[in-house]
């Protein structure tokens, strides 16, 4: 949230275009802003009112896209995810701390470091491009946030990197009086950790990623408490149900964080599915992962019959390290390469209700996360947007995009095969284009406006 905003407002005070809007979209409905705790805090805490923020369900992207009125930045994600793959041609610029999972083009400028926070990426880029607009108020957002997701910049934690480290000085040398670091972090975690109140299924979509294929629709959740005081819950195993029937998922895994006197990090992961041969095979796999080893010891637990609990020793393996693992063997599951066969398939992908989010935005991903324009909320956290009214939309050519620094040329007439199709299906899934001869002749003249637009903007003749 807070890299989209700061992108934001880094475009609107530096653009020299009179015609553009930029708007920071916050990738979740409005109705699930409560469950992010630390951030209604966080963003209150920085006075930034809650009525000025402008969530997923209140802007009509589609309809800018076809008006051809919208540019899109990613932050904290680098894919669209299904739903919204349409736009793929109207993504401009990407800044994300994750692996990256789409292919380059000249019309997409990447920024893409595996650093521990993603805001730390902004951080740099405001640092670089616009020093000037630092003030107290945004040097607090963004050291804040980098604070929480390297959970405090401890080492143990295996979240921190050099980079990080370095602009979070920086921000503090600049503004000396920002409150000490501990206690931002305290005050952050105490909010997150608080989901006294919480229902489980708003406990588990709290900090959500789901991965799909063929015959599985899985959810990982962030769980902010102890895993045997969660498995304790009343009525939990037919919370779990009801959950899974909800939103259609047939597994769920729940990666519980909690932290000591000292700050230090302590795991345990739950899986849990009605299904035994399938709890049984992804219980498997996360208990001979090697790549990392998460040291798994079973947990012997007797409230919920269905739900297979662990210790997690490799207390560096957060969800993004664990995502690849699951990841892999989805694919190799889809593939035939797994030892047991493929279960009966989902309904048509057109008939999800949900779509497969590779999120940020989600709190752990704020001790990690993200994923975003869908990764972790049941419409994410996340991964957040900054999406610019006022840019051509589709078919908006070269002119207002920037180039990729190694100049691959790729064409993006139809929309590109997604790099983490396993998350989020296959844009092919609406449909090859319709292409009519009016439909050509406009795209040819369109073409020429923008073309015109170039020459007189850069005094080419």
């Amino acid at each position: 949230m807070v890299s989209a905003i700061t992108l934001a407002y880094l475009l609107a005070k530096t653009s020299s275009s009179k015609n553009l809007e930029y708007i920071p979209v916050l990738n979740i409905p409005r109705e699930d802003f409560p469950l992010r705790t630390e951030s209604t805090f966080f963003l209150k805490e920085n006075r930034i009112p809650e009525d000025l923020l402008i969530f997923r369900d209140e802007i009509d992207l589609g309809a800018l896209y076809e008006a051809g009125r919208l540019g899109l930045s990613l932050v904290d994600h680098n894919v669209l995810p299904r739903a919204d793959s349409f736009m793929e041609d109207v993504v401009t610029e990407v800044i994300d701390h994750h692996v990256l999972e789409r292919r380059p083009t000249r019309n997409c400028r990447v920024t893409a470091e595996l650093v521990g926070s993603c805001t730390t990426l902004m951080t740099e880029k405001i640092i670089c491009d616009a020093p000037h607009i630092l003030d107290s108020q945004l040097a607090s957002m963004l050291r804040g946030t980098i604070v929480l997701d390297c959970v405090n910049m401890t080492p143990a934690a295996g979240k921190v990197t050099p980079k990080d480290t370095e602009y979070v000085t920086i921000l503090e040398s600049r503004f000396p009086n920002l409150p000490p670091r501990g206690a931002v972090f305290d005050s952050l975690q105490n909010a997150k950790f608080d989901v006294s109140g919480l229902t489980t299924d708003q406990m588990l979509r709290k900090d959500l990623k789901a991965l799909f294929s063929r015959d599985i629709k899985m959810a990982i959740s962030a769980i902010y408490m102890d895993i045997e005081e969660f498995l304790r819950r009343k009525d939990l195993e037919k919370e779990l149900q009801d959950f899974c029937q909800r939103h259609r998922y047939n597994i769920i895994i729940a990666m519980a964080i909690a932290f000591d006197s000292a700050n230090e990090p302590r795991r345990q992961i739950a899986v849990y599915s009605q299904e035994g041969a399938l709890r049984e095979t992804v219980s498997k796999v996360l208990e001979e992962a090697t790549t990392p080893s998460l040291e798994l010891t079973l947990i012997t637990s007797h409230y919920c019959s269905h739900v297979t609990a662990y210790s997690q020793g490799n207390t560096t393996a957060s969800r993004k390290k664990v995502l690849p693992i699951l990841k892999d063997f989805l694919k190799k599951r889809d593939n035939g390469e797994s030892g047991s066969p493929p279960m009966q398939s989902f309904q048509d992908a057109e008939d999800y209700k949900g779509h497969c989010e590779f999120t940020n935005h989600n709190v752990e991903d704020n001790l990690e996360s993200t994923e975003q324009f869908g990764d972790f909320g049941e419409q994410p956290d996340n991964q957040e947007i900054c999406g610019g009214d006022g840019t051509k939309g589709k078919g908006y050519g070269a002119g207002c995009r920037r180039q990729m620094e190694d100049g691959l040329d790729e064409e993006n007439s139809f929309p590109p095969t997604p790099m983490n199709s396993l998350v989020e299906g296959c844009p092919l899934d609406r449909g090859l284009p319709k292409l009519t001869a009016e439909a050509i002749l406009e795209r040819i003249n369109r073409i020429t406006v923008v073309d015109s637009e170039v020459n007189s903007t850069t005094g080419k003749q």
